[in-house]
């Protein structure tokens, strides 16, 4: 079976450390590290953290060496630029275009989120993907680490 990828936004890396967001952020991450999840950033993930606290630089060294950091090609560049003319995301938000865009042209199907208002949404995981399918591009599912890995857990059934 072959295990999946996972794009993780800086959000998500952040989280480790969010009182809000850590326990889903440290069960996905010690999944991963069971091997049920190959995890991957992107150099637009290293220019974010840079201003993080040092906790948070420090978890993103430590959890992703250079194979598992992806380029914004230029190929990926002009998708999150098709994103942006197409008002899924504004300008001001580029760099959440960008995460989208790498996962997209990297092939990494699942992305991994905490922004909610820019990235993990219906509206928004929709109108990337509409962007996507008209450029010749696959989806690209968008969810939070809650949504990941208890998704499919039934309650209380």
């Amino acid at each position: 079976m072959k295990i999946p990828a996972l794009y993780l936004d800086t959000s998500v890396i952040g989280g480790y450390f969010d009182d809000e967001f850590k326990t889903a952020t440290r069960e996905l991450f010690r999944q991963a590290n069971l091997g049920c999840y190959r995890m991957f950033a992107s150099v637009v993930t290293e220019v974010e953290i840079q201003s993080a606290p040092t906790n948070v630089r420090q978890l993103l060294a430590d959890t992703l060496d250079a194979p598992h950091i992806l380029p914004l090609t230029a190929e990926a560049e002009t998708l999150a630029q098709a994103y942006l003319a197409a008002k899924v995301v504004s300008p001001n938000y580029t760099d959440d275009a960008r995460h989208v865009a790498i996962a997209t042209v990297e092939q990494v199907g699942l992305m991994v989120s905490w922004n909610f208002k820019h990235l993990a949404n219906y509206r928004r995981e929709t109108g990337f993907n509409s962007v996507n399918l008209l450029q010749g591009y696959g989806s690209v599912r968008i969810l939070t680490p809650l949504e990941l890995i208890y998704g499919d857990e039934e309650k209380n059934l």
